[in-house]
């Protein structure tokens, strides 16, 4: 029996790749996105093991996307001080932090696509002493509206 392969267009591409959009359809015309095809005027661009295959360029620097899924998972939290900083000062900064990797982002919404986990800990277990989180899985994408990107 023949193995189905997952199909994406070109803006889910660019998430798994961690690319903009533009870079993705520059590589498919230059036909590097190994069994990619344009159908009825859109791209369906095949899943390997997760992740779009990226034939090597000929000249230039090596393509600086993401080889592979990441495999450290994306911890999501509330920051309590600043709600009752919002409270008291009369202000809408972001309370939500979301950390994947060595990356941190505010967000006022975060959209989780797929299983995740809400952990409580009394100890705390982040490394910012907080009690609860949502732990997400590391091929599941996390979209946010960012505000800012925190310093690391």
């Amino acid at each position: 029996m023949k193995k189905l392969t997952e199909i994406v267009g070109t803006t889910q591409a660019a998430r798994l790749l961690k690319i903009c959009n533009q870079r993705v359809r520059q590589l498919l015309y230059e036909g590097r996105i190994i069994g990619a095809k344009k159908v009825s005027g859109f791209w369906n661009i095949p899943i390997f093991s997760g992740m779009p295959k990226i034939k090597e360029g000929k000249r230039g620097p090596k393509g600086t996307w993401r080889k592979r899924l990441s495999s450290k998972q994306t911890f999501i939290h509330i920051n309590t001080h600043t709600i009752r900083a919002n409270k008291k000062n009369g202000t809408y900064d972001p309370v939500i932090l979301v950390k994947s990797g060595s990356h941190k982002f505010e967000a006022h919404h975060v959209k989780i696509n797929g299983p995740c986990e809400i952990i409580y800990s009394v100890n705390g277990g982040l490394g910012c002493k907080a009690k609860a989180w949502v732990a997400v899985d590391t091929d599941v994408m996390v979209e946010a509206s960012i505000f800012a990107q925190v310093a690391t």
